[in-house]
């Protein structure tokens, strides 16, 4: 992984409009991420946009890293939210990695209106110096996976201190479309079972090159922490959903996430 090129590591084949030049008009991302005329557009309808592109990346940071690089990694990712393609940007430690074969340490999650978007935010002098001088030297893995979210609900900014559960799953190798779609079936059932959910979308990745062979994920967002370790206590609904399509898949990733305190966009 450590092979690829600087601008592959996040690229998407597989992440909005220009923002203000003044630093008076720019809302900082503890309300929104967003650039400020693309928040005027969004103000003058309370419902999100029909569809957005999520793009998630994993990291692995190597064990012998100082702490001081790890916050510079971290820093240095979250300033990106400050480029005019992004929507939404979050980059923080993985609280839970309930996934034995990964030992990934930390996450980004970001949100594009389209596919131009993430990959002008990819090939962004910015994005390539923050992946040259601060992933690269110190990450030992690297996944990324993005998908089209049709129909959200909800903000597009989650909140800071919201919850997210992120899955990503690997079909049996010669799995055609078929298999696909009754697995995507069965997430979107699992959607329609969670009561304490605050937003859930999934999707077909359409990067493979960095998604090691997983082609279909979901992020579940909940108000908090207490709201997420209740599904655990009480998942028998979504067990009965997994149980339908565990023959189905190969492998799966699991990893629990929390929104962290925005910080000041700054490169």
């Amino acid at each position: 992984m450590l092979g690829l090129k600087v601008r592959t590591l996040f690229f998407s084949p597989l992440s909005s409009s220009s923002a203000s030049s003044s630093p008076t008009t720019r809302l900082k991302p503890y309300l929104t991420s967003a650039p400020f005329n693309l928040l005027i557009r969004m103000s003058s309808s309370s419902s999100a946009p029909s569809q957005i592109i999520e793009h998630v990346v994993l990291f692995k940071v190597k064990d012998e890293t100082e702490p001081e690089k790890v916050a510079g990694m971290m820093s240095g990712l979250s300033g990106l939210t400050s480029l005019d393609q992004v929507l939404h940007l979050s980059a923080g430690p993985i609280r839970r990695n309930r996934s034995s074969a990964f030992k990934f340490t930390h996450m980004l999650h970001s949100r594009y209106t389209s596919k131009e978007d993430l990959s002008a935010y990819s090939g962004h002098p910015s994005h390539v110096s923050v992946v040259k001088e601060s992933v690269l030297p110190i990450c030992e893995d690297v996944m990324a996976v993005d998908w089209v979210a049709g129909n959200l609900s909800g903000p597009v900014v989650p909140r800071p201190g919201s919850a997210m559960r992120l899955t990503f799953m690997r079909l049996n190798e010669g799995s055609g479309d078929e298999e696909k779609e009754k697995v995507l079936g069965a997430v979107g059932e699992i959607k329609d079972c969670l009561g304490s959910l605050d937003q859930m979308t999934y999707g077909e990745n359409f990067s493979p090159a960095r998604a090691k062979g997983f082609s279909i994920a979901s992020i579940a967002i909940f108000p908090g922490l207490n709201e997420l370790e209740a599904l655990d206590s009480n998942s028998e609904v979504v067990q009965l959903q997994k149980d339908k399509v565990r023959d189905l898949l190969d492998r799966v990733i699991v990893v629990d996430y929390v929104v962290p305190p925005s910080q000041s966009a700054s490169l």
